[in-house]
């Protein structure tokens, strides 16, 4: 990953601060946009910039890792242990927090997008959710969440403790624990928020094959994680598997051992396949929690609603309805909920499915 290219756009902090707390109609900004406060207008350079020069307008690897970055940022919080949630101490106690094991790999979207907070000078906190709401709007199938503004600088005496962001090896009550810990979120909140491993891939479970995809379609914001997770696994996507990998049913596929159990787990189980083909369902839920997410540590009425700055995401490909990967048969489906039997998909034609790694 290296370093993109940052305009010269700078918007002062000092005036997106000014509009806080104080109520405001809604405005037309600079470039002709209208949104509800006119605080939010200070977004769009920064909307503009990034979209080019941090994601090259693709839903890859930088649109990935930055997916990945607002969730450790965030789920950092705990009201016993503490952690200021989504707050940017990922970024500005980096030298502390990507030493904690659950954030290895994560050094390289913090280096990537710290010069842009400074050129913007905007908060880490406001800028790790920001990007992580843009990245999505270029994933094709993916729901257009919200955007908050207003989290302060991160001032803890010191960073987030170890331990709060889930493990892949992490058992589902483990898991389940610290998300309720968290942010009082239920089991099928859980699942939604998973469903961001539909456009993801690994870089350090097995560092010797970076980029391996946890779906077939690693491009499209889709339900096709939940339905290749819960085939039957019987092959790794390297020589030597990582610590919380088990086999896969696709080849060139990782599969993360907590997404295998949750998937099979009867406290969340049932709703995994509910939303294997439920683009509509998935894309809902997961909007509800990852809102949800994206303000842990702070409360909503200390924000500015600033969604609507946020574009859309295009729709999936017509073609791109949920199926089963070539070389799959319904047969392969291990059941788990024992509320319905899992839905049908015919699968792809042709030889069986290879998927390739994410590009670097």
């Amino acid at each position: 990953m290296y370093m993109k290219h940052i305009s010269a756009a700078f918007i002062s902090l000092a005036t997106i601060r000014s509009a806080y707390g104080v109520p405001q109609r809604r405005a037309t900004c600079p470039g002709g946009h209208t949104v509800a406060n006119a605080a939010c207008c200070a977004w769009f350079p920064v909307l503009e910039d990034i979209l080019p020069n941090l994601f090259d307008n693709e839903c890859g690897d930088d649109a990935h890792a930055a997916l990945r970055l607002s969730f450790h940022d965030a789920i950092g919080f705990s009201p016993s242990k503490g952690g200021g949630g989504a707050d940017g101490s990922i970024i500005t106690f980096s030298s502390t927090e990507l030493n904690y094991p659950a954030n290895n790999g994560l050094d390289d979207a913090v280096v990537t997008q710290s010069p842009f907070i400074k050129a913007h000078n905007v908060t880490a906190g406001d800028f790790i959710q920001f990007a992580a709401a843009v990245s999505l709007s270029l994933c094709p199938g993916a729901p257009k969440v919200g955007f908050m503004m207003g989290r302060p600088v991160a001032k803890a005496a010191a960073p987030g403790p170890d331990g709060l962001v889930p493990e892949p090896f992490d058992n589902v009550n483990v898991i389940l624990a610290r998300m309720a810990d968290a942010g009082g979120f239920t089991p099928t909140d859980v699942v939604a928020l998973l469903a961001s491993h539909s456009v993801a891939g690994a870089d350090n479970v097995d560092p010797t094959i970076p980029g391996t995809p946890f779906d077939s379609t690693p491009a499209l914001f889709d339900t096709q994680v939940f339905i290749e997770v819960q085939l039957r696994g019987t092959k790794f996507p390297g020589s030597d598997p990582g610590q919380g990998e088990v086999m896969s049913a696709v080849a060139g596929e990782m599969r993360l051992q907590s997404d295998h159990l949750i998937a099979r787990d009867t406290a969340t189980s049932c709703a995994w396949q509910s939303f294997a083909g439920n683009q509509a369902g998935m894309q809902s839920a997961f909007a509800k929690a990852f809102n949800k997410m994206a303000i842990l540590g702070h409360s909503a009425s200390s924000l500015i609603d600033c969604s609507d700055v946020i574009p859309a995401a295009p729709p999936l490909p017509a073609n791109a309805g949920p199926h089963l990967p070539a070389g799959q048969t319904q047969k392969n489906i291990e059941q788990a909920c024992a509320n319905s039997p899992f839905p049908t998909f015919t699968a792809q034609p042709g030889p069986a499915t290879t998927v390739p790694a994410i590009p670097q």
